[in-house]
């Protein structure tokens, strides 16, 4: 009998036997001869789908009488949002629908708060993939609630289960980009997040070929336009994710250093997230957000039914029928242009957001948010006195100023907090920062959309069922002008020690070292190669027809 030896069995270190997948982290950091400028259009890829939240109320008046295809068919007098939520019988009012908007917004504050930690550690591919599957998914879901003319299933889908899908898409880009470009960090600030502004100046213009597409005598083409761009958003997305790389712990670009001269509204320390929550700037910095976020995000998600309201025939070229004397086909003709006013809208946030970003890296944050609710409150004030004119530029104008400053105080509020709370945690305190654009999701819509239901049923004129509206929204500009006014540096106490910092690195380094990522020499460089290129081409083709169709909404809406 042969008695044969055991064979002796190695056990390797789980490090060594474990490959990265295609999600991990450890796979996107990037390698010598990445070029950082690859790294924002994947940003814009996702932020331009995600992005038509902003556009969602081309939907609203359609959808109001999607059971009358094109007359509401009104639910008995008395009837709660309960009896909307489950009836197949009645058609749903603008302000029921417009709690989908709210979700939206909820959620995606909540969701970037609960999961921004998550994210930082799993880094921004995992987050772009999680992302792309909620809100498409979302889009799904309430294409079959129009379709079986359920309500509930319109909140879940787009609401609730998009609204989380708008948190990870929203922040999953913020973090990478401020570490890709520490010489630029407004400008990067704003360029990963201006493609959110700019998703309704694509999707607006979109949808309402695509209903217009799909309509029928029994038919409004809404869920049938849910469904195509469900399809395309989920291509889009996901190209957008698997684009993203990171750069390894310590890198820099070449040839940068830091600015010796440090200014005290920008610390050279770090504060970790469990502590960046306990400061007074973090919730400052929350109520500047909150106010300029709420009185800017109800009024672009009416602003399709209310610049119908107050020009009504004039946008036709016949100033004197007011909205309610319109027939079914002047009622159509209108609601075209006033999708091109969301465009318009959607233009200046997108522009804002770079423009404002970028110069907050000359005057300052807190400068920039001066400028922010001094000028914003000037024109809030004035709208209604525009309006009464019958002066559509200088109403239009004074509203493009006023998103232009609402998409610049997103884009510059991440540069904000890098500037206070240092860029080792920037992402995931971004996350919990944006639970003030939760609350704004629900003060905005609200103070727009039932001030003006209350107006409506008191029997205010359709031309100015927003004048009050305007005055309590420039009250909420003067409140954050108050609040930014009393930010000062964080205290030194808050800051981590040298030796926690170096820790943190280190890890990160550790990981690069797994991934192969090598040194540092040579990533970033490029500039505009033909990869690069390419890749802005991706997004710049779909922007440029957006901007297309905008400017000539604009000429018909202003002539």
């Amino acid at each position: 009998m042969t008695i044969t030896a055991p064979v002796p069995v190695v056990e390797l270190p789980v490090t060594e036997l474990r490959l990265p997948g295609l999600l991990d982290r450890e796979r996107i950091i990037a390698t010598a001869g990445f070029n950082r400028w690859l790294v924002p259009p994947a940003a814009l890829a996702i932020h331009l789908c995600i992005g038509m939240a902003y556009g969602f109320s081309v939907f609203w008046l359609p959808l109001s009488q999607a059971l009358g295809a094109g007359k509401p068919v009104a639910c008995p007098a008395g009837s709660s949002i309960f009896t909307a939520l489950f009836s197949t019988s009645c058609d749903w009012t603008v302000p029921e629908l417009g709690w989908m908007y709210t979700l939206f917004f909820v959620l995606l504050g909540s969701s970037a708060a609960l999961w921004g930690g998550w994210l930082e550690r799993v880094g921004p591919r995992r987050a772009g993939v999680v992302s792309a599957c909620c809100w498409c998914g979302g889009l799904v879901i309430s294409a079959a609630g129009v379709y079986l003319h359920q309500l509930w299933m319109m909140w879940l889908g787009s609401g609730v289960i998009g609204g989380i899908g708008l948190g990870l898409g929203y922040i999953s880009p913020v973090s990478t980009l401020v570490k890709w470009f520490p010489d630029r960090r407004g400008m990067a600030t704003g360029m990963a997040i201006m493609g959110f502004g700019g998703g309704a100046m694509i999707g607006s213009p979109l949808a309402n070929f695509l209903m217009n597409y799909f309509k029928t005598p029994a038919s409004v083409g809404v869920w049938q336009c849910f469904l195509v761009m469900a399809a395309g958003y989920f291509v889009f997305m996901m190209a957008g994710a698997f684009g993203y790389r990171i750069p390894p712990a310590g890198w820099k670009p070449e040839g940068w250093t830091p600015p010796a001269a440090v200014n005290a509204m920008i610390t050279s320390g770090q504060v970790h997230l469990k502590d960046a929550h306990k400061t007074p700037q973090f919730w400052l910095i929350w109520g500047v957000l909150c106010l300029n976020v709420s009185a800017g995000i109800g009024i672009i998600g009416m602003a399709s039914p209310m610049l119908q309201e107050i020009f009504g025939g004039a946008l036709i070229g016949k100033p004197e029928l007011g909205f309610a004397q319109l027939d079914a086909g002047q009622k159509t003709a209108i609601a075209g242009i006033a999708a091109g006013f969301a465009g318009l809208l959607s233009l200046f946030n997108i522009a804002g957001r770079f423009f404002w970003a970028s110069l907050s890296d000359k005057i300052g944050r807190k400068a920039t948010y001066f400028c922010f609710f001094l000028i914003g409150v000037a024109l809030y004030a004035s709208a209604p006195t525009f309006a009464h004119m019958g002066s559509k530029v200088l109403f239009v104008s004074a509203f493009c100023i006023i998103l232009s400053m609402y998409g610049g105080g997103f884009a510059t509020v991440p540069a904000y907090l890098a500037d206070m709370f240092g860029t080792q945690f920037v992402g995931a305190i971004h996350g919990r920062l944006l639970t003030a654009w939760s609350t704004a999701g629900i003060i905005g819509p609200v103070v727009v959309n039932y001030i003006r239901e209350f107006n409506k049923s008191a029997g205010v004129p359709a031309d100015r069922l927003y004048d009050v509206t305007t005055y309590v929204l420039a009250a909420m500009l003067a409140g954050g002008l108050v609040c930014n006014f009393l930010i000062r540096p964080v205290a030194a106490k808050w800051f981590m020690n040298e030796a926690d910092v170096a820790a943190l690195q280190a890890k990160a380094s550790a990981s690069a070292a797994v991934a192969g990522a090598g040194g540092s020499y040579g990533i970033g460089k490029g500039g505009l190669d033909a990869k690069a290129a390419l890749a802005w081409l991706g997004v710049g083709i779909p922007l440029a027809w957006g901007v297309w169709i905008t400017l000539q909404s604009a000429v018909r809406i202003l002539s």
